[in-house]
């Protein structure tokens, strides 16, 4: 199969009669158009060809606490072979190494896009869809070359390097479903902003971006604001400074920006909207939604709180689907590239389940219990090779728990509580292990 026949075929399957819930959300002939982009097809007969190991990415994102092997085994991933040999690690790490990352990149691509414009149009506010931006860092194995590859932080006072090397991540949320748009990880010297500027043109038409003020960089935004009616929405730097040029109403005008650089505009006009939240500062927004009759003040102040879904998200990723382990699994930057795409893309199959929950729920899918769904897919997955439990059941079991929603049906949110940010759980009294330095060798004197 082609590409674009994979790409004209998304809508155009349907629900599964005997295959567990999740691969039908992803029919076998994307990943085949995956693997033939790039360049990564089984040609002779193995026991765990290319296909099966894309899922087996995928299922460690889904069972972060389970050995690899194991993974194998519950999803019954190995083909049979005459002896009815169970697959050694060693063949498990080959597979993977041959797989590469640039398939589950592509796989990602492929369905975060459709699945997330799909949901961002479903959830529209005043025609654009919402999305939002921001970064985080994640831990990998302290292996010296992943080390090497993504550094980490310097910690200042003599401490020296953190304990475990870093990657800094940036990605691109449908807010309303909390699905992954957009995902790039890069070493952590890289900064967030430059890290970012690799997905703006993923922006599509009619849509508007909720960004953290670390992103307002009027290059970027300018450069957004130019095409296909796409919007910005930020909260005003410390020292962002602007002059009034028409005010609409109180708290809310339109003010005129300084503007440096080659092939930028000598100023640029936003609008300011300021507003006070009962124990909290006052705040500053700024967007690019200057019509006050279209996007009303109000509205827009509301909306820049749905930006804290994007938080959620990676709360998600870091405690529930990772277990709040320190690292990831892989000792090498490829398999740590390889390993994330498989987290993205288990983290997405998800929330595009929750959003099914919530479609015949008719509630909105941010309603709808992270946990619980996850709960409930292992177990599932789990017990594959039990009789009572086979693939064909798990699709009656994901029935009995639409049901039983009040298990997974979350209330409504409270707009009006207020929780200041806090600790609650000190740091450890031990000393911090660093990584050792290994002493150079002298050179012997010459005469």
């Amino acid at each position: 199969m082609r590409f674009g026949d994979a790409l004209e075929d998304l809508g155009s399957f349907g629900v599964a009669d005997n295959l567990d819930r999740l691969r039908e959300h992803i029919p076998t002939g994307w990943i085949e158009a995956a693997l033939e982009w790039t360049g990564t097809t089984t040609i002779r007969r193995r026991r765990l060809p290319a296909e099966q190991v894309v899922w087996l990415v995928i299922g460690m994102g889904l069972f972060r606490d389970e050995p690899i092997q194991r993974i194998v085994d519950r999803l019954e991933l190995a083909l049979p072979d005459r002896y009815d040999t169970l697959v050694a690690k060693s063949a498990v790490t080959q597979a993977r190494q041959r797989l590469g990352d640039e398939p589950l990149q592509c796989l990602f691509d492929m369905t975060a896009k459709h699945w997330a414009r799909r949901s961002a149009d479903a959830n529209r506010w005043r025609g654009l869809s919402l999305y939002g931006w921001d970064g985080t860092t994640m831990s990998v194995p302290d292996s010296p070359e992943n080390r090497a590859k993504f550094g980490g932080q310097r910690n200042g006072g003599g401490r020296g390097e953190s304990g475990y090397p870093h990657v800094r991540v940036v990605a691109m949320m449908a807010l309303r479903s909390r699905i992954m748009s957009a995902f790039r990880f890069a070493p952590y010297s890289t900064g967030e902003v430059t890290l970012a500027r690799e997905l703006w043109h993923e922006m599509p038409d009619n849509s508007l971006a909720i960004v953290d003020r670390n992103f307002l960089v009027k290059k970027d935004l300018i450069a957004l604001e130019r095409s296909g009616n796409r919007h910005w929405l930020s909260r005003s730097k410390s020292n962002t400074k602007w002059a009034v040029v028409e005010r609409y109403e109180k708290n809310d005008y339109l003010a005129e920006l300084e503007v440096q650089g080659t092939g930028l505009p000598e100023t640029w006009q936003v609008r300011v909207i300021r507003y006070k939240r009962r124990g909290h500062p006052e705040v500053q927004l700024l967007t690019s939604l200057v019509n006050p009759k279209l996007y009303p003040a109000k509205e827009i102040i509301a909306l820049y709180h749905e930006r804290w879904e994007l938080e959620l998200g990676y709360d998600e990723v870091k405690t529930h689907l990772l277990a709040r382990h320190e690292a990831i699994r892989s000792r090498s930057p490829e398999g740590v590239s390889q390993e994330l795409w498989g987290i993205a893309i288990a983290y997405n199959l998800i929330h595009v389940e929750m959003e099914r929950i919530a479609g015949e729920a008719n509630v909105a899918p941010t309603r709808i219990s992270f946990t619980g769904v996850l709960a409930t897919i292992r177990d599932s997955l789990s017990r594959m090779g039990d009789a009572r439990f086979a693939p064909g059941t798990i699709p009656s079991r994901l029935e009995y728990m639409r049901r039983n929603l009040k298990r997974i049906l979350l209330p409504e949110r409270r707009p009006h509580r207020v929780y200041p940010r806090a600790v609650k759980v000190k740091m450890s009294n031990y000393p911090r292990k660093r990584p050792k330095k290994v002493a150079k060798k002298k050179r012997p004197l010459t005469n």
